[in-house]
């Protein structure tokens, strides 16, 4: 008696990988378009300067804000906000209470991998 196998584990792995990247990206999309919702508005520049990047060597993900006083606009409690739906920290806490979504991202795109 004889078995006969074909092995597509490469085939696999890579599917498996494409769809990892493919969650880390929209996650970060998402997560840069709920904590556009909450930041400091005036004018749009911080707002604007929102970006995401994705990392596929080390599957690391970032979303960032990249203006001279975003740190600032971020971490300082006291400023006075003109938009009232504005916070401090809303890049942490959007972040914090989008857990969930970003783990429906990667289900979903890990699931579809398995179709």
């Amino acid at each position: 008696m004889s078995v006969f196998m074909r092995w597509y584990g490469d085939d696999v792995k890579k599917k498996i990988n494409q769809a990892q990247i493919k969650a880390l990206r929209d996650s970060v999309e998402h997560l840069l378009t709920e904590a556009n919702k909450t930041n400091p508005y005036r004018e749009g520049t911080l707002e604007r300067s929102g970006s995401t990047d994705v990392d596929e060597e080390t599957m690391q993900a970032s979303v960032y804000y990249d203006t001279p006083y975003a740190i600032r606009m971020h971490e300082e409690p006291g400023l006075n906000y003109t938009d009232p739906k504005a916070r401090w920290k809303w890049l942490e806490l959007t972040v914090n209470e989008q857990t969930n979504a970003v783990r429906e991202y990667i289900k979903k795109s890990l699931e579809d991998a398995h179709r």
